[in-house]
């Protein structure tokens, strides 16, 4: 059959196969590619900078839709509230979150702690030495920021003081005995009388944290997938035709062979009937 697929036009027509298999294929990566795709631009809503309050309430759980949105409010840092959040990459090396009680301007009072005003924790920035910890900015502040959602807390014995294992705001709450939201706050800038005084506009060894808004999920376009496994079936196929085109053609080539075998062992069996009738009859 080697010798039947060697022939120039059953090259030819493989040649011609893979041609169409290639072209299959790449409609097949061009349908999977715009299974992802909208065809609709979608509006990131959260880059719209809205006051705190409008989008999350003290003391209620963060929901999924409250997250990751640009937040300003009004308030002023407690400079005896701060911790490092161990274990944050900031540039591919390894630090600290610094991480401080915001007293919020007209937030709601809550019945968890009395007398204490209700705060969130805020991110104001990444430092590589906990020795370089320095205090908080003083006085009023207006702070713009992305709210985010707390993280699990995690247990870890032996951490040095002032330092936690995981921003969860419940760990917070207890370390701290204070009402709070649910969620945190990554600063972006803090805006006092002398302008912005956050770790993003003032050199030192606080570094501003960047933290993006989440990527928007995609939906997936099962009709675009389906077109796509399509595709490559049809690439499979033009291959199978080719393979059976070349196996009739040597079918064809080797008949005659086949036949004149046939007539032969059909002979000999006619004449060994008939040897045997002519014994029956003796």
């Amino acid at each position: 059959m080697l010798k039947t697929a060697l022939k120039p036009r059953w090259i030819a027509a493989l040649l011609l196969a893979l041609i169409v298999s290639t072209v299959f294929v790449l409609l097949s990566q061009w349908q999977f590619s715009r299974s992802t795709q909208n065809s609709e631009p979608v509006e990131v809503a959260t880059e719209e900078l809205k006051p705190l309050e409008s989008i999350l309430k003290p003391g209620k759980q963060m929901t999924s839709d409250q997250s990751d949105h640009l937040v300003s409010m009004s308030g002023h840092f407690d400079p005896s509230k701060q911790v490092l959040v161990k274990n944050r990459l900031q540039n591919g090396t390894n630090g600290y979150w610094v991480v401080t009680a915001f007293v919020v301007d007209g937030a709601p009072k809550l019945k968890g702690v009395a007398g204490s005003p209700t705060i969130i924790p805020v991110a104001r920035g990444w430092l590589a030495d906990p020795g370089q910890l320095s205090a908080p900015p003083s006085g009023a502040l207006k702070l713009t920021g992305r709210l985010l959602p707390p993280e699990a807390p995690t247990l870890e014995k032996g951490l040095p003081s002032g330092q936690v294992a995981a921003l969860a705001t419940a760990e917070l709450i207890n370390i701290w005995q204070v009402n709070s939201y649910s969620g945190f706050v990554v600063s972006f800038t803090e805006t006092g009388a002398q302008g912005d005084v956050g770790a993003h506009a003032v050199a030192g060894d606080l570094k501003g944290i960047s933290v993006g808004p989440q990527p928007v999920e995609q939906p997936v376009n099962w009709l675009n997938i389906f077109y796509a496994v399509e595709w490559v079936v049809f690439a499979g196929f033009a291959i199978f035709m080719w393979w059976r085109l070349v196996a009739d053609d040597y079918r064809r080539e080797n008949e005659p062979e086949f036949d004149e075998q046939g007539d032969e062992e059909y002979n000999e069996e006619s004449a060994e009937s008939a040897d045997d009738s002519e014994e029956v009859k003796q």
